[in-house]
């Protein structure tokens, strides 16, 4: 019988390497974890070789045969360790009926541990051990004689090599060794102790149930996860970007389990609205009965900008985790409010950022419109996009806009209070409808302005917001713009100009300018109730929305109207700054301040006025050269070549006669001769002034190399040449 247990324990052996060997599982999932069990039952049978016994007589052969059940308990935390308890019965018999007076059973109770480790699902092997108690009756044992019944000590250890049928079914091979003692001494009763005494190796096989769900099965539902809260905002379409990286609402899950969860990942989840889940969360580990909240976060698709109102939602929340070897998702649903693209509360007044939309080419193309209308009007002295800021506003006073303020949400109400929800109109929108409130219109002259490039921002004051944009003019040069210093504000070095959009239609650009700083300057005592805004910073946080572009089917206006209010404004802005400078000069009465009106008023085509002035300066110092250069210059610029010569050939002279030709300011002098003759076709003359100057400085010849062709012949660039050198000081 041991022969056949041998061999079928090689066989079982053989059949599970080999049922291993195709059954490689090469993830990480712990087996041991994931498909522990709570309890098990198994029924066994063993037989046994004795060891050493070698005093039975002649033609004796006991064989052993031992049946059990036995019951392990697996420690939760621990499932690779499980303690037994074990009862069973061992019947002891001579198989060649010669001494059958010694047949006797043997009844046994143990208590021990397994250690069992799981290579994959199918199998597994361990070690382990008991002890115990055996009670051994002998019925054919003259009562007369020797006693009937003994207790005995009993403990054995083995190895368990198993295969699992099933989650709940197993089948092992367990070969181990015995030892008993009985507590009587036997050695001279019948050799009783040769049974009962000693050392045997055991081959044994059991077939187990073990309780409890199948994780692989369906209905191994498993609810780890307790969502304790679950909560998301109204949402509105125009925070798209700004909701990939900040909240939208938050979750708090508890690990309910009394072991750990691990790999815990919570994703968000919105139907129609979204491509993929949002990860929200990625948690290593959750221990038993720990609470965690969580920030949810949402990356929106392009379909919320077409949403209109409000559309009540139902999104998902799903949490997948780890849990004894296996993964587990749980979801809950949550509804919430999502606003369309021109909805916002204004708790933070950055986010009017995101309405803000420079990329809508309807307002690109008006912008373009507006620039080619106004090109012949355009002073080159003047800030250019201070210019283009009036050819917006008057281009926008002539489409009919105006400033209505609105009545279910005005501004000063949602500003002073975050929960009320606010409408902002999209400029696409306002450029159509050609009303707005303050915010509105804001919103349209900084996207129309950032359309050209323009650097834009807005201000808010309490219950007010409107726009001002970058002239890019450096803050000491102020008096290009305005003459006075407080009709700008100083940002970072440049010159800002605010602008009262809500007075277009009813008032000029300088008056809205004026009013604009005045409104910021009003608060200038006490600067937190004040804030500006640059249109490039918040739209960091608040990306523009998106927009479904469409033409916009707009008139444009007149043309006419357009360009003689853009004209007359900047005539009265240029004037005011002359005037500025002539009143300087005529105060100070000297030369200095002269050539400085002349410098401004040639920058700004007033050749009259530049000419008067420079002729002022030069009769307060005939040897005053920078107004003697800067006049031939003039006549240079109003295409009196002969007199730019005369003059500029003086002013030749003066600096040989000083002995100063090694100088920039000569070079300058040798230029705008060589020009004047190029202009008047003498190209040789042109041609030898032109090489003077680069003698005396390379990089201005190299500039203008094109006065050095004999044949008059202009290169592709010379326009961007054609620059006049004025001299301010030397």
């Amino acid at each position: 019988m041991m022969r056949k247990l041998i061999r079928l324990f090689l066989l079982f052996l053989l059949l599970i390497l080999t049922i291993n060997l195709f059954s490689q599982d090469i993830t990480d999932i712990d087996f041991n974890e994931k498909y522990k069990f709570p309890f098990s039952l198994g029924l066994s049978y063993q037989s046994y070789l004795p060891i050493n016994r070698d005093n039975y007589s002649s033609g004796e052969e006991y064989v052993y045969n031992d049946f059990s059940i036995t019951a392990r308990i697996p420690i939760p935390t621990m499932p690779k360790l499980q303690p037994l308890a074990q009862l069973g019965i061992v019947v002891v018999e001579d198989d060649n009926r010669i001494s059958e007076y010694r047949n006797h059973t043997q009844f046994y109770g143990n208590i021990g541990a397994l250690y069992i480790h799981k290579f994959s699902k199918l199998l597994e092997a361990g070690a382990g051990g008991s002890i115990g108690a055996t009670y051994a009756y002998f019925p054919d044992i003259d009562p007369s004689g020797d006693p009937r019944s003994s207790w005995l000590f009993n403990a054995q250890a083995g190895a368990s090599v198993g295969l699992n049928l099933s989650y709940n079914l197993n089948l092992e091979i367990n070969p181990n060794l015995k030892f008993t003692k009985s507590f009587q001494d036997y050695s001279n009763s019948n050799n009783l102790d040769i049974l009962l005494n000693g050392f045997s190796f055991n081959i044994g096989i059991t077939a187990s149930y073990r309780f409890g769900e199948d994780p692989d099965s369906p209905k191994a539902e498993i609810n780890s996860i307790k969502f304790d809260d679950v909560e998301i905002n109204p949402l509105f379409a125009s925070m798209q970007s700004f909701y990939v990286n900040n909240p939208i609402g938050k979750v708090s899950i508890r690990n309910v389990e009394k072991y750990p969860l691990s790999d815990i990942s919570v994703t968000f989840m919105q139907s129609g609205y979204m491509d993929n889940p949002t990860v929200s969360a990625e948690i290593p580990l959750i221990e038993g009965g720990e609470l965690k909240d969580i920030d949810l976060f949402a990356t929106f698709n392009d379909q919320v900008f077409l949403t209109e109102g409000v559309k009540p939602l139902t999104g998902e929340v799903i949490v997948k985790y780890n849990t004894r070897g296996r993964e587990v998702s749980q979801n809950i649903s949550v509804s919430y409010d999502l606003h369309d693209k021109e909805s916002i509360i204004w708790d933070d007044d950055q986010k009017v950022g995101a309405f803000i939309t420079p990329k809508d080419s309807a307002l690109r193309n008006y912008t373009s419109y507006l620039r080619q209308t106004t090109r012949d009007m355009v002073n080159p002295g003047l800030s250019e996009t201070l210019q283009i800021g009036m050819q917006v506003f008057y281009g926008l006073t002539e489409l009919g806009m105006l400033y209505q303020r609105d009545p279910t949400s005005p501004f000063e109400a949602a500003q002073e209070n975050a929960q009320i929800i606010d409408a902002v109109s999209l400029p696409r929108n306002t450029l159509k409808r050609a009303t707005g409130d303050c915010d509105d219109l804001t919103v349209l002259f900084c996207s129309l302005l950032e359309t050209a490039g323009i650097e834009t921002a807005f201000i808010t004051t309490p219950g007010h917001i409107y726009a001002a944009f970058n002239t890019k003019i450096a803050a000491r040069d102020y008096k290009e713009i305005h003459p006075s210093k407080d009709m700008s504000m100083n940002i970072d070095g440049n010159l800002w100009i605010p602008v009262e959009i809500t007075m277009i239609g009813q008032t000029d650009f300088l008056k809205a300018w004026r009013i604009g700083i005045e409104e910021f300057a009003r608060y200038e005592n006490d600067p937190d109730r004040r804030a500006i805004f640059k249109t490039n910073d918040a739209q960091l946080i608040y990306r523009p929305v998106g927009l479904l572009e469409t033409d916009l089917g707009l008139q444009y206006g007149d043309k006419t109207q357009i360009i003689n209010e853009f004209d007359a404004e900047v005539d009265n802005l240029v004037s005011q700054i002359i005037e500025d400078y002539a009143s300087e000069a005529n105060s100070k009465g000297n030369k200095g301040s002269y050539n400085k009106l002349g410098l401004i008023s040639a920058k700004f085509g007033n050749f009259d006025k530049a000419e008067s002035a420079f002729n002022t300066a030069l009769s307060l110092d005939r040897n005053y050269l920078p107004p003697k250069i800067n006049l031939g210059n003039v006549f240079y610029m109003k295409e009196e070549y002969q007199n730019a010569l005369r003059i500029l050939h003086s002013a030749e002279n003066d600096y040989i006669d000083r002995n100063r030709t090694s100088s920039s300011s000569y070079a300058k002098v040798l230029l705008n001769i060589s020009r004047s003759y190029y202009e008047l076709e003498n190209y040789d003359k042109a041609a030898l002034y032109s090489d003077k100057m680069a003698e005396v400085d390379p990089e201005l010849g190299s500039k203008y190399s094109y006065l050095s062709n004999s044949d008059g012949t202009r290169s592709a660039d010379v326009s961007a040449t054609l620059d006049i050198l004025f001299i301010e000081e030397e």
